[in-house]
């Protein structure tokens, strides 16, 4: 029996397998709370359609995506009002609709529906979509996202694309996301929404199908909200083809790590190939991390071919002599980061430092300030008139820039513990020219991605200056923030607002966002939903 806004209702435990029934660019998402058990242990969640992850949502590269997403949550243990963000895509003219609580929009409340409506001309690749409202998609609201390029530059290299080929990794908690208390250390891992935790049920795991001699285009989509992953399989060679929804020059590995809201394509060519295989997904601490090895199946999915048994895999795991590094990695088309080629060679120069601070709970700052989500949007207060830097809050958070500028930001990590973190940067895809665990500058022919690992203080992985490049060319405020959801709600990150005296008349608003924030400040005035300082203590 749940509990459920004051009302008593009987819940029927279900077991939902992972179909990635594809749902197009128009579509309805239904956000509804669910028992779910995707590692053998029953807990209520926040789900799209009722699924975890959630339907894949597909379209073409030039498609007009309008998604209708309805609100129906009613249990109080987590966070009910919500916000959709759709992970990677640029929202060039539509920043209204980039679905980020308190920086681009007031949230969904109960009861009440939004549809995200914007055209993707520019882009494909693989994406996904998650709640942007606290820690919220930590409880479920979770789902891949893929624009397919008829003229797919790589479409030579592969047979097979398709809702088969998309692999998702999640780290996944037994309780609450308002519950968790530090170390956000998770329960289990799941690929594709299964998986196994220690001393736990050998409950089912997802068994990817493939036929011998052909070669498939995987779609790797990490979803966690705090774990960063290496993932492998057994037996298998990978070639990498796409990061983070840009085309990379073709990059063959044997593990991939990849960290919270980055993604990557892969070809796996499956010649000469027979038998079931062990797909790993090892978690690590992405801050606090989870359980590893591979004891009883967790942290494993199978790979298994056609004809052959219906049984766990016997593989071995080897030693990868081929493991991805970021600098090896190359944008096929158009290669080369803006600006001139020497540090601080940009029209802007920002060093944007991590920190944290000690009050009652930790928080993180970046450049000695915690970003707190403001009462009022921030695309609210630059269409209600404010300007500048100092007029817009959070107060030493928002960051003006002008337009059509090449900006370089550098990030020093040194002084947040809990890393390496990862930093993802919405409406913009930029040119890592320094990466982490590197001292060497790329000018020519840097990794174009959305999502970085920026190091911290965790040994080996690189505690040093990660350095990106961007222009912008994108009118609106975009939030650079830590994907580790616990951070982010602990204050890591800050906004960029990019061509402020324009916003209103290249991002007109419609009057359906005009009415989120009068519903969401009338449910909060009548209601008391869950909020909390999270205590976000972490150890080195």
């Amino acid at each position: 029996m749940l509990v459920f806004s004051g009302l008593t209702t009987l819940v029927t435990f279900v077991l939902i397998p992972i179909t990635f029934a594809a749902k197009g660019p128009v579509t309805n998402l239904a956000i509804v709370n669910r028992i779910i058990a995707p590692d053998g242990f029953q807990r209520s969640a926040v789900l799209a359609d009722g699924k975890f992850p959630g339907p894949l949502i597909q379209g073409n590269k030039g498609d007009r995506f309008q998604i209708k997403v309805s609100n129906r949550l009613r249990d109080d243990s987590m966070e009910r009002s919500t916000s959709v963000h759709w992970h990677g895509i640029f929202q060039n003219g539509t920043n209204y609709n980039d679905g980020t609580g308190f920086v681009t929009q007031c949230p969904i409340v109960p009861g009440n529906s939004y549809q995200y409506d914007f055209k993707i001309p520019n882009q494909a690749g693989t994406f996904w979509y998650h709640s942007h409202v606290s820690t919220q998609y930590c409880d479920g609201l979770r789902g891949p996202l893929v624009v397919y390029d008829p003229q797919d530059p790589h479409a030579d290299l592969y047979d097979i694309d398709d809702e088969s080929t998309v692999i998702t990794l999640a780290d996944w908690y037994h309780i609450p996301s308002p519950l968790v208390t530090p170390p956000f250390i998770s329960n289990s891992a799941l690929i594709n929404g299964l998986g196994r935790y220690p001393q736990g049920p050998s409950s089912p795991l997802s068994v990817v199908h493939v036929k011998p001699g052909k070669r498939y285009r995987f779609r790797l989509v990490a979803m966690s909200c705090d774990s960063y992953f290496t993932f492998s399989i057994d037996g298998h060679n990978m070639t990498i083809i796409e990061a983070d929804g840009v085309n990379t020059q073709p990059l063959l590995v044997d593990s991939i790590r990849i960290f919270a809201g980055q993604r990557y394509s892969f070809v796996l060519d499956t010649t000469n190939k027979t038998g079931n295989f062990w797909i790993r997904a090892e978690q690590h601490a992405g801050g606090d991390g989870g359980p590893t090895g591979f004891a009883n199946g967790i942290n494993s999915a199978i790979l298994r071919y056609t004809d052959s048994p219906n049984m766990d895999p016997t593989t071995l795991q080897t030693k990868s002599v081929i493991p991805l590094e970021e600098t090896n990695l190359h944008p096929l088309e158009n290669p080369g980061a803006p600006g001139l080629p020497y540090v601080g060679g940009a029209d802007v120069v920002l060093n944007l430092k991590l920190g944290t601070k000690s009050t009652s709970v930790l928080k993180y700052t970046m450049n000695g300030a915690v970003f707190i989500p403001p009462s009022v949007p921030v695309l609210l207060q630059i269409l209600s008139g404010a300007r500048k830097a100092k007029d817009l809050l959070p107060k030493g958070s928002v960051y003006t820039l002008p337009p059509n500028k090449v900006i370089e930001v550098s990030i020093p990590a040194h002084g947040a513990i809990g890393g390496p973190h990862p930093f993802h940067l919405h409406g913009h895809a930029f040119d890592v020219v320094r990466s982490a665990g590197s001292t060497t500058y790329n000018y020519a022919n840097p990794v174009r991605r959305d999502t970085v690992n920026v190091g911290g203080n965790q040994a080996g992985l690189g505690a040093d200056n990660v350095t990106i490049r961007f222009v912008t060319d994108n009118t609106g405020p975009w939030f650079l923030h830590c994907h580790i959801d616990w951070h982010l709600a602990a204050g890591l990150a800050v906004v960029f607002a990019e061509d402020v005296d324009n916003t209103s008349l290249k991002d007109p608003v419609t009057p359906a966002w005009n009415e989120l924030c009068p519903a969401y400040n009338n449910f909060t005035s009548a209601s008391q939903p869950y909020s909390r300082e999270y205590d976000t203590t972490c150890a080195d």
